[in-house]
C-alpha cells in the first residue's frame, strides 16, 4: 500500500481496509472555512481512490464537534474565505468549499459519517454527502445558513432533499433548526445511535462488514448508486449490464461462489428427524 497522505489539519489511520478521517481542529469546532479541512479531504478521497485496498472510509471529528461548517468569526469580520466583492466571494466558493461535494460525490468507496457532535451548517451537509450516519447520542444537526442570512452555498440544499425528500428539508432549511440525533434517526438522516465512547466501534463494525466483501464489486456497487440518482432507467440498465461483465471477470466474484458452492455441498451438521 502507498503511504498515506500528509495531512494539516486532520489525521489517518488506516486498518482492515477502512481509512479513518479525523478533523482535528477542535479549537475552531473543526471549522470546514479558514482552516486545510476541506484540503484534506479532497486529497485523502483522491488518494484513496487511486489505493485499490482502501473499502470503506470514515470521517469523524475530534472533540465535542463534528463540524460547525464556516467560522463565524471569519465571517463577522469580513475576512478570510469571506472578504471581496460579489465576484471575488463568488471565486473563492468555487475554488474553496464547493470542491467539497464535487470530491464526495467522486468518492468511489463507500463513506460513513461518523457523527461525534455538533454537524452545523456546512458541516451537516458533509455527513449528507457521506452514504451512511452513524451519530453519538450527543449530535446535533442543523441546516442553519437561514439564520444568519446565507443560502447553502456548499450545495446542502442539492444533497438534503434527495436523502429525506423535498418537504422535510425545506422546513429544516427555512427555518434553519437544530435537531437532535433521534430526531434525526427518525427523518432518515442517521442510520443508528449510539453512546459516545462506543461511536467509533460501531462505525468500524459496518465499516468492517461492507470492506469483507469482494473489493471491486463493492466500488463498482457504489458507482451504480450514484449512477441511478442522475440516470434514465434504459440508459441504467445498460450502465448495470456493462459492470455486471466486469465483475463476473473478477478473481473475487469466482472465490465467492467457489466458496458458496463448497459450503452448500458440506453435509448439515443437524442430525435428520423423522
Amino acid at each position: 500500500m502507498d503511504v498515506l497522505p500528509k495531512l494539516v489539519d486532520s489525521m489517518l489511520s488506516f486498518e482492515n481496509h477502512i481509512l479513518t478521517l479525523t478533523f482535528n481542529r477542535d479549537d475552531v469546532r473543526n471549522a470546514l472555512t479558514g482552516t486545510h479541512i476541506v484540503d484534506d479531504i479532497v486529497q485523502t478521497i483522491t488518494w484513496a481512490n487511486a489505493c485499490k485496498d482502501v473499502a470503506v472510509m470514515i470521517i469523524t471529528g475530534t472533540g465535542s464537534v463534528f463540524s460547525s461548517g464556516g467560522n463565524v468569526k471569519d465571517m463577522a469580520n469580513r475576512q478570510g474565505d469571506f472578504s471581496g466583492n460579489v465576484s471575488e466571494l463568488e471565486l473563492r466558493y468555487r475554488q474553496g468549499i464547493q470542491r467539497l461535494p464535487l470530491m464526495m460525490e467522486q468518492a468511489e468507496m463507500p463513506v460513513i459519517a461518523a457523527v461525534n457532535g455538533a454537524a452545523i451548517g456546512a458541516g451537516f451537509d458533509l455527513a449528507n454527502m457521506c452514504d451512511l450516519r452513524v451519530a453519538s447520542n450527543k449530535a446535533k444537526f442543523g441546516e442553519t445558513f437561514i439564520n444568519l442570512g446565507l443560502i447553502p452555498g456548499d450545495g446542502g440544499a442539492w444533497f438534503m432533499q434527495r436523502l429525506i425528500g423535498y418537504q422535510k428539508a425545506a422546513e429544516l432549511t427555512m427555518t434553519g433548526r437544530i435537531i437532535d440525533a433521534q430526531e434525526a434517526k427518525e427523518l432518515g438522516i442517521v442510520l443508528k445511535i449510539v453512546e459516545p465512547d462506543s461511536l467509533l466501534a460501531e462505525a468500524n463494525t459496518l465499516a468492517l462488514e461492507m470492506a469483507n466483501k469482494p473489493a471491486a464489486a463493492l466500488r463498482l456497487t457504489k458507482r451504480l448508486m450514484k449512477m441511478a440518482q442522475r440516470t434514465q432507467l434504459p440508459d441504467f440498465l445498460e450502465i448495470c449490464a456493462a459492470f455486471q461483465g466486469m465483475a463476473h471477470q473478477e478473481p473475487d466474484h469466482l472465490r465467492a461462489v467457489s466458496q458458496l458452492i463448497d459450503k452448500m455441498n458440506k453435509p448439515s451438521s443437524k442430525p435428520y428427524k423423522k
